[in-house]
């Protein structure tokens, strides 16, 4: 019998991409909505992307509540726990974020677990894997951690972290059955499915908007290729207990993607800002302006990131570089500007 798989968050940017590769390879699909009211739209969106729907079905639960899991889990074979337990917003209190995406994240392992559940394969950050990293020796892997208490960590980082950490902890001392597997994925962009993107739009836009920004570097992913390794993850046995890392072959800083803009997108260069703020105004304002030290904290982690462990034991392959990544998101930052 093909393997019946949960997809939480159905509608997501990531989520509606790992659901299409599903579908497309004939696995039965169960996609969790805080709403029902939104399923009409989800399988729309996805035979517009020239999908049969026809195995795709739909349960309501959400993250923050007990109730409906038990029945999303019914029949599951795998979990691919894809959606953020929680949004950060600038008012938000850092100990309910962070007591959130806890729980949320257990919440999904121990109703896994209670319906027999086989794996979970987990979408993690980058951001819990690197950021501790400043020194520029070596690559980052799958082996480092992010310290919870880094200066300069966001809190959607830090609630990310913290909810890797706490699901690897409950599998590890409860000697659960599960096989946990989480993708640690970079900057994700590439093409949207619809209204639903990633924070990491938001660099784009600033650049667009002529907005002040520094010459940061950033480590990026296309949203395809993450969900191609979440399937993959799936899929191998071996992937068991693993990390990995989901990352382009090369980082990118700010400085090249306004010349990707440039070149795409003469029209928008005038609204480009003429220079990028410099590194030593970043660092000093680091200390007392919070976005600043979350930007310098970026500026300075090692960039250098490995994604062997996933080309080795998963036989993934990233189809998208790092400068193809951004050319989707270019598009649709000034198309939805301009509307």
């Amino acid at each position: 019998m093909k393997t019946k798989v949960l997809v939480t968050g159905g509608n997501g940017f990531l989520a509606l991409w790992v659901i299409k590769d599903l579908l497309e390879q004939a696995y039965a699909v169960r996609a969790t909505l805080r709403s029902l009211a939104k399923a009409d739209e989800v399988r729309q969106t996805l035979r517009d992307q020239g999908v049969d729907v026809a195995n795709l079905s739909f349960v309501a639960a959400d993250l923050t509540q007990d109730e409906g899991w038990a029945e999303a889990m019914q029949t599951i074979d795998v979990v691919m726990s894809v959606a953020a337990p929680v949004f950060v917003n600038g008012e938000s209190v850092e100990s309910e974020v962070v007591e959130t995406a806890k729980n949320g994240t257990l919440r999904i392992l121990k109703a896994a677990e209670t319906a027999g559940v086989k794996r979970v394969v987990m979408t993690a950050n980058l951001g819990a894997v690197g950021f501790s990293r400043l020194d520029h020796q070596g690559q980052v892997t799958e082996q480092d951690w992010t310290n919870p208490d880094q200066a300069g960590l966001s809190l959607y980082e830090k609630s990310k972290l913290l909810a890797e950490h706490a699901a690897w902890h409950y599998v590890k001392t409860t000697e659960s059955p599960l096989e946990l597997v989480t993708v640690n994925a970079g900057a994700m962009l590439g093409k949207s499915m619809n209204r639903h993107v990633s924070g990491s739009f938001g660099l784009i836009e600033r650049l667009i908007k002529g907005q002040a920004t520094p010459n940061f570097q950033v480590n990026v992913v296309d949203v395809r290729d993450v969900a191609a390794m979440h399937v993959l993850a799936m899929q191998t046995p071996t992937a068991a207990a693993q990390r990995f890392l989901a990352v382009a072959d090369r980082a990118i800083t700010a400085k090249e993607i306004r010349t990707l803009i440039k070149a795409q997108r003469p029209a928008q260069a005038t609204h480009l800002p003429r220079v990028l703020l410099p590194t030593w105004l970043i660092r000093s304002l680091a200390p007392i302006v919070p976005a600043a030290g979350e930007v310098s904290l970026m500026m300075r982690v090692n960039h250098d990131v490995s994604n062997r462990k996933a080309r080795t034991i998963l036989g993934w392959q990233p189809h998208y570089s790092a400068d193809e990544a951004w050319r989707q998101p270019i598009a649709w930052v000034i198309i939805d500007k301009q509307n």
